[in-house]
């Protein structure tokens, strides 16, 4: 969990430093184009490129265009707002999951999630004030990603039935390249980093991969339930970064809106675990 809590918020550091010179779509190409590399190079040590299929081509599609703009609205809004309230608002994914599920994968809403589910976004509601004259694009945009990684999600569900990891990882760097070219050079040109970024980008490309490979193992050594607290963690850290190198201020309400935020997830974790338990 440090592994992941580390590469996280170093992404959203050096994203906000190379966001300041590179267009989004460019960042998530030159990230996909690294991620792809990495994969080739692990899949082929450890032969694990065989027996790609192709049947749920229209899924890994589903899944990297929701996730490919949850990204982008995502490394838009860590340049333009404070990086903890683009960060509590990505901690709203799982209530997306929530509510979107029924619809996608027709699961029950029942009665605990739909209070979870209200209570979470009550506390998006007192760190947006979207009744107030401050709400700008990149809060919006932080928000609006949320729903992406959520959409991401549910594609994932359904994928990891019949593929493995490694394939689903190749999928969506392949297509987020391609996706990351074509949006970059809508207008003519794609803007090239400098040298003295290339670390930065460096960074984003194996932080994004390392962060979820550090996830997904914590999650299979340890309960969701002790990961999910673990992984907000990421919250204090990402305001004290953001106080120290940004002067960005830690608000009252930024406090009050991640802790309603996190009480849901972690009840909803809670629930789903004894669900699962009451299952066996």
């Amino acid at each position: 969990m440090i592994g992941a809590i580390a590469s996280f918020s170093a992404m959203a550091i050096a994203g906000r430093e190379l966001g300041k010179t590179i267009p989004t779509f460019e960042i998530m190409m030159y990230r996909s184009i690294i991620g792809l590399l990495i994969i080739v190079v692990i899949g082929l040590y450890y032969k694990s490129l065989h027996g790609i299929k192709f049947t749920n081509i229209s899924f890994h599609l589903g899944r990297n265009i929701a996730h490919f703009t949850g990204q982008n609205l995502w490394f838009f809004a860590i340049t333009v707002a404070p990086l903890a309230q683009v960060i509590a608002l990505e901690f709203t994914f799982p209530l997306w999951v929530i509510l979107l599920s029924p619809i996608f994968l027709g699961e029950t809403l029942t009665k605990l999630r739909l209070i979870t589910g209200i209570v979470g976004f009550s506390g998006v509601l007192i760190i947006t004030a979207p009744w107030s004259k401050d709400l700008s694009f990149g809060i919006v945009a932080a928000g609006l990603s949320a729903i992406g990684f959520a959409g991401s999600v549910l594609f994932t569900k359904h994928l990891t039935k019949s593929e493995s990891t490694i394939h689903i990882l190749l999928f969506m760097t392949i297509i987020q390249t391609v996706f990351g070219f074509v949006c970059s050079v809508y207008d003519g040109k794609i803007t090239l980093f400098s040298i003295s970024e290339i670390p930065l980008v460096v960074i984003i490309g194996i932080s994004g991969l390392l962060a979820h490979y550090c996830l997904t193992t914590a999650l299979t050594l340890i309960p969701a339930a002790v990961v999910s607290p673990l992984e907000f963690v990421r919250l204090p850290i990402i305001a004290l970064l953001g106080f120290l190198l940004y002067n960005e201020p830690i608000e009252l309400t930024l406090i009050i809106g991640a802790l309603l935020i996190f009480i849901s997830n972690y009840t909803n974790i809670i629930s789903e675990a004894r669900s699962s338990e009451l299952d066996r």
